[in-house]
């Protein structure tokens, strides 16, 4: 089990997570440390996985990828082996591939430029993966890929 972090490796992953382009002089005067003292902590958190990259958050409207869909994906052989995310991994419109408790086994967020391009994903992934699939399509995101509370 991982341990909690120090108050002040929080409070800077906190400031990371609101601004991941935060230099590391700002950084040390929003948590009170000198700038080799941060340094040495943000390089701890990232060895230890806490920080896990930096990432630029992109519009799929401007980028024209407008559609966001989540698919849920059942087994059409329960006694089939769980390799679903390797058999997919190769599908660029996949951006995210969550493991699920319930009549699913995995839920996949994916973006894409239109219906019909959305049609010809599930069924690519439909033959990649063997599996069926139930879409719900995404009308508007109020917010998303927030970090956890710290």
């Amino acid at each position: 089990m991982t341990s909690a972090l120090e108050p002040l490796d929080r409070a800077i992953a906190r400031e990371l997570a609101l601004d991941g382009r935060c230099s590391f002089t700002d950084l040390a005067e929003r948590v009170g440390l000198s700038v080799s003292a941060v340094h040495q902590r943000v390089r701890r958190l990232e060895q230890r996985g806490v920080i896990q990259g930096y990432h630029a958050r992109l519009d799929g409207e401007q980028i024209g990828l407008p559609l966001t869909a989540l698919i849920s994906l059942t087994p059409n052989d329960p006694a089939a082996p769980d390799d679903y995310p390797q058999r997919l991994e190769h599908i660029t419109e996949i951006e995210s591939c969550y493991s699920v408790a319930g009549d699913e086994s995995y839920i996949l967020l994916v973006r894409v430029e239109s219906p019909r391009a959305l049609e010809d994903l599930l069924r690519r992934i439909r033959e990649s993966a063997k599996v069926s699939t139930r879409t719900t399509v995404v009308l508007s995101t109020p917010f998303e890929g927030r970090s956890p509370t710290l």
